[in-house]
């Protein structure tokens, strides 16, 4: 049965092959949050390597990997239009620009992958390695190159528990994608006799490793702590996260901003029994406060009121004073308030989005950038530690700063946790602030640290340094969370040290062994 179906899907032609191609790659979507159907990745895989077997010319395997990689990105990526949706008037026109050029455009790393694994072996049971080789090595250079963008890597799809995530504190996320590559395409080599048998179980294997792995390691350092507030030490500070739920469309409006900032101090205040003695870090979403904090000294007087003598406000918001310069820039900016209403440390955004917060090539390309304002934003210089005395050193991470494995900590001068904030009301009730939730939770796993995410619109989160979640507020909901920064569990993760070292290794190691092989074969 297999192989029959197998053969039918090799002697398709024409636009039958190519509809396949990009169906395939669209419910391979359906393995990454928030869905996790995870058994449709090795089937989709199966689908692209039976049907690659009846391509014989170059230009058939660039084609197969590019109609699959389109799918895959444009079912992925549907969300960005939420964005474009804000203001319809005047960015709607743009959509499906937008979602066409990403998904026709990103899907030239498949579609290199794809013809690399088909180009250089032959024998299903060695294209189905160098597939999952060369896929993995275009999610890394797809995570780097323009800017990069990291997001719907394959290692996503294991997110949906701690326990398989856990791999990626020795190899990190691209190592890890590499393991789910070979998970997603051994099994499409059951059809290649008893060798191909063994590599199809092998590929079964694997996820039964991730899991089992990765559940020894949890249970060997215990329960998550999930301590009530009334049981810690005075002295743990209490984390209060602050989640709006405004509306994208309102948020900016200046005829509302008043009530805007009422409501994030009405949320701020101290909970009802919690000891006036325990000391409170308040958080706000990434530019909660829509004007520029360092302008405005009564609207500081009016946060610090809420804020007990020990106590600090931390919020997102623009920037804006010139830094060796009096040219004027704004920057998204991350800025911690004491209770004397003083500004005590601020972090510029680094890694900016493009077309949402600058315009790459203006002077070429006359299109306003999504977010507020006309001017663009400028980058800070990187990530940075912000120590604040009286509570755990932390590394800010401003939106989807947080997707890009190994840089989110300032290696020199590690921090105690790492703070995301973030606004993904920009899509709506969609599967984009899933997605970027997915990515986020790697970064716990990969430093050993606990991560605390603020979203305005959620999922407002925090997890502890393997990933596992200690409290959530869901999507589209107006509340606060409240729980301790527990950081005694923090630790350094082999990834931490070493990087990308070892994802580097695994790629070469297996490079070397399928194509060793098949000149060896060939020399015969």
């Amino acid at each position: 049965m297999i192989n029959t179906v197998a053969a039918r899907l090799a002697g398709l032609s024409g636009w039958r092959r190519r509809f396949v191609w990009l169906i395939s790659g669209a419910v391979a979507v359906l393995a990454l949050p928030p869905f996790f159907v995870i058994p449709v990745l090795p089937v989709c895989f199966a689908v692209l390597l039976w049907s690659l077997e009846g391509v014989r010319c170059n230009k058939g395997a660039l084609s197969a990997g590019w109609w699959f990689g389109t799918g895959h990105f444009a079912a992925g990526f549907y969300w960005v239009s939420h964005a474009f949706l804000v203001q319809p008037e005047i960015y709607g026109w743009m959509i499906p620009f937008a979602l066409l050029g990403l998904g026709g455009g990103l899907a030239v790393f498949p579609m290199l992958a794809v013809w690399a694994s088909w180009r250089l072996t032959d024998g299903l049971v060695r294209r189905v390695v160098l597939l999952a080789v060369f896929w993995a090595v275009a999610e890394y250079l797809r995570g780097h190159i323009l800017t990069g963008f990291p997001w719907n890597l394959l290692a996503h799809i294991w997110a949906v528990d701690a326990a398989p995530m856990q791999f990626a504190s020795i190899v990190g996320v691209y190592g890890l994608s590499v393991v789910t590559a070979l998970f997603a395409t051994l099994p499409a080599a059951v059809i290649a006799g008893k060798r191909g048998r063994l590599a199809a179980l092998a590929g079964v294997l694997i996820a039964v490793a991730l899991w089992g792995g990765g559940a020894i390691r949890l249970s060997l350092v215990g329960p998550v702590q999930t301590d009530k507030i009334a049981q810690i030490d005075p002295n743990v500070p209490v984390v209060q996260i602050v989640q709006p739920n405004i509306a994208q469309r309102d948020k900016w409006r200046p005829d509302l901003q008043r009530q805007h900032f009422t409501k994030l101090i009405d949320m701020s205040r101290r909970p009802a029994g919690m000891d006036p003695a325990q000391k409170r870090i308040v958080i706000w979403p990434e530019t909660a406060a829509t004007f520029f904090v360092e302008d405005q000294p009564v609207a500081r007087s009016q946060m610090a009121d809420v804020l007990g003598p020990d106590d600090i406000l931390i919020t997102g918001a623009p920037r804006t004073y010139p830094r060796d310069t009096d040219e004027y820039k704004v920057w998204n900016a991350v800025q911690v308030v004491d209770s004397s209403g003083e500004i005590v440390a601020s972090f510029d955004k680094f890694h900016l989005v493009p077309f949402g917060e600058y315009v790459p090539f203006r002077s070429i390309l006359p299109f306003p950038k999504l977010t507020a304002g006309r001017t663009d934003f400028s980058a800070g210089p990187g990530p940075k530690t912000l120590e604040v005395p009286g509570i755990p050193s932390f590394s800010p991470l401003i939106c989807y700063e947080v997707i890009f494995p190994g840089a989110v900590v300032d290696d020199a001068n590690r921090p105690e946790w790492l703070l995301n904030v973030t606004n993904d009301g920009w899509f709506g009730k969609s599967v984009g602030p899933y997605q970027h939730l997915a990515a986020a939770r790697f970064r716990s796993v990969e430093e050993g640290l606990p991560l605390i995410r603020a979203a305005y619109t959620g999922v407002s989160i925090m997890y502890d340094p393997y990933g596992r979640k200690l409290a959530e507020l869901p999507l589209s909901t107006s509340n606060i969370l409240v729980h301790p920064l527990l950081s005694n569990q923090n630790h350094t993760t082999v990834y931490s040290l070493w990087r990308d070292i070892l994802f580097y290794g695994i790629v070469a190691f297996l490079a070397v062994l399928v194509m060793g092989y098949n000149r060896f074969l060939k020399s015969l």
